[in-house]
């Protein structure tokens, strides 16, 4: 049994092809078949079903690509180990971030932590919850920042802050005579809301939720793919949204005007730094997690009189 045999059948796992798996490890498909064959043989024990397609691993092999996922992992920790004494981190860093919060936060965060760090090649995806999960539990990221909690016992979060939901108004809205505002204001008009699969919507969609079976069908009729465009949506078409906090901090005095906070306990949503449990590039992890703590106000940063907003 060897590490590069292992990594083979990690790489089978995540992508569900002997190809694509072959591919990725920059090794032709026969040499990559024949390394996994030689491990199932040395074994005794068949790792995954090829009469499947795409390609799943056997209920025993589950176990074993689950065991190593633990043993490489463990041993890449040995050269984390070194580059922590030399004070120094190489190599790639992958994180995963929600749509709704990375163009808000990220410019605030990046610049410090790659003059600290600047022999790290930091690769940034936007993704959805779900496909960070997943992209976290295969190993094909090394955090994700997203919205929590996800309640899976795979992976560890780290909450850092508590980002309030505000309302966002149109011009001849009646709520702009108010200070604050409550979800049945908010149910008095329309309301733009993010498509399914952003968590956003859904967050959105419980902050409203025990008005919403009493209003009239049509008032979450109203669907659009991005943050920006919602604001878009109500500064042209009226209509209200609603938006995390850290989004309107580039709003000028006209749009500032028609902003409302919620009445407390302010519906949030709780940011995390989330990884599997064990995971590598941990001082790395620790100080985008500092970066980020101190990139937000202060006042994000306590839970207190907030009600945390789920999203399922």
């Amino acid at each position: 049994m060897t590490l590069i045999q292992l990594e083979y059948i990690i790489a089978v796992d995540t992508y569900r092809s002997f190809v694509a798996a072959a591919e990725k490890c920059f090794v032709t498909q026969p040499t990559l078949s024949m390394q996994i064959q030689k491990l199932e043989e040395s074994i005794g024990a068949r790792i995954f079903d090829r009469s499947r397609q795409p390609i799943i691993p056997t209920d025993v092999g589950v176990e074993i690509i689950k065991q190593a996922r633990v043993v490489l992992t463990e041993s890449r920790k040995i050269i984390e180990l070194v580059q922590t004494q030399k004070g120094e981190l190489e190599g790639e860093f992958r994180i995963g971030v929600i749509p709704t919060i990375a163009p808000y936060l990220l410019p605030k965060v990046l610049g410090n932590f790659m003059q600290r760090f600047p022999k790290l090649q930091l690769q940034i995806w936007e993704y959805t919850t779900e496909k960070i999960i997943h992209e976290l539990k295969v190993g094909l990221l090394d955090c994700g920042i997203l919205s929590t909690p996800v309640y899976d016992t795979a992976l560890a979060e780290r909450p850092m802050f508590y980002e309030p939901f505000v309302a966002y108004v149109s011009a001849d809205s009646p709520m702009l005579a108010k200070k604050e505002v409550t979800s049945e204001d908010v149910l008095g008009d329309k309301l733009w809301l993010l498509t399914e699969g952003h968590c956003m919507r859904g967050q959105v969609l419980n902050i409203c939720q025990r008005k919403r079976s009493m209003e009239p069908e049509g008032t979450f009729e109203y669907n659009t793919g991005s943050v920006e465009t919602l604001k878009r949506m109500v500064d042209n078409n009226a209509g209200t949204t609603i938006l995390p906090e850290l989004s309107i901090e580039d709003f000028d005095e006209d749009q500032l005007a028609r902003v409302r906070y919620f009445r407390s306990p302010e519906p949030v949503r709780e940011i995390s730094l989330v990884t599997p449990h064990n995971f590598l590039k941990k001082q790395a992890v620790d100080a985008l997690e500092k970066e980020i703590k101190e990139s937000v106000p202060k006042r994000f940063r306590s839970k207190k009189k907030k009600d945390v907003m789920g999203f399922e």
